[in-house]
């Protein structure tokens, strides 16, 4: 019986594995540069292509990218054929990184990854805000950006024009409802501008005859209208603006601040400007630069190591 038991145990171990059995965590090996590749070679956007072909990855240059500028997408890189050479290494960079965050993340797909898993600690406070730091800096002139401002040159028109209302109705406030307004306009057609920024109306029983009117054009089509009402028209479709403004807003907040688009930014903007990128995310680049040299980022390390280079002028998209 003894015997039998013996037997047993060891051929447990011998499926199952010592360190299962026992609980003995073995150390990964650090990883080390694997690829054979020419390192005299200057980083070019030929060069990097060759670079990534090097490791299984499809790269396509010649492509829309779906829109953007570029795509991974399953062990695949597409790039707009509109980049120039210089850009182009930027996104090849960019898209490189999320490849290898998608190899280290089994949640890359699912929701982005999270940054505890990238930068592999539980403190990522000061780290994320350093992210966030370094692609409000790269993506200087992003459609985020270009929404922010617009939304904000409308809530100072919408309060350009409250206060032009104002003069005619002190009483006036857009939390409340515009009584004078409401009185006057309920017998116009302009009723309809106040939700739609512009309607087609059909007048007429046997002989249809159309007449569109919108709030661009509200002066002549409604040179009646006392300004102040005017005014007001003009700022429920501002109001409109703001809100999709906002939903848009939103929406590429969420984006921009995923983790794996936080990540691909901050490694874009440290192989770009390694100096500069240390200067406004210090932490970010200790913690980077010891799992870096860990071989934590895999084939990253490949990238850093075989194409070093001086600083060069960030190039704010």
């Amino acid at each position: 019986m003894f015997i039998y038991e013996i037997l047993n145990i060891i051929h447990i171990i011998s499926r199952a594995g010592e360190s299962e059995i026992f609980g003995i965590i073995k150390k990964e090996p650090e990883y080390k540069i694997k690829m054979l590749y020419d390192k005299t070679k200057p980083l070019t956007k030929r060069n990097l292509v060759e670079f990534l072909k090097a490791l299984d990855i499809e790269v396509k240059t010649n492509t829309k990218a779906r829109g953007n500028q570029g795509l991974y997408l399953k062990n695949r890189i597409d790039i707009s054929r509109n980049l120039k050479d210089d850009r182009a290494i930027e996104v090849l960079v960019h898209e490189f990184a999320h490849h290898i965050h998608s190899k280290i993340d089994n949640d890359f797909i699912k929701n982005g990854g999270s940054l505890e898993t990238l930068f592999n600690t539980s403190d990522i406070t000061e780290i994320k805000q350093e992210l966030i730091n370094v692609t409000r800096l790269i993506d200087k002139n992003s459609r985020l950006k270009i929404f922010i401002d617009a939304k904000n040159e409308v809530i100072n028109t919408i309060k350009s024009m409250q206060n032009a209302i104002k003069r005619d109705y002190p009483e006036f406030l857009r939390s409340k409802k515009f009584i004078e307004f409401e009185k006057y306009i309920k017998n116009s057609e302009a009723k309809y501008l106040v939700k739609y920024d512009a309607i087609r109306l059909m007048h007429g029983f046997f002989f249809k005859k159309e007449r569109v009117i919108t709030v661009k054009n509200l002066e002549n089509d409604f040179p009646e209208m006392p300004k102040a009402f005017q005014i007001y028209i003009r700022l429920c479709s501002m109001q409109r603006k703001q809100t999709k403004l906002t939903r848009r807003i939103n929406k590429l907040t969420k984006y921009y601040e995923k983790p794996t688009e936080l990540f691909a930014r901050f490694v874009q903007g440290y192989f770009t400007a390694p100096q500069t990128v240390s200067t406004i995310a210090p932490i970010s680049v200790k913690r980077f630069l010891e799992l870096l040299n860990s071989g934590y980022y895999k084939e990253l390390k490949d990238l850093f190591e075989i194409f070093p280079k001086p600083e060069f002028k960030l190039r704010l998209t």
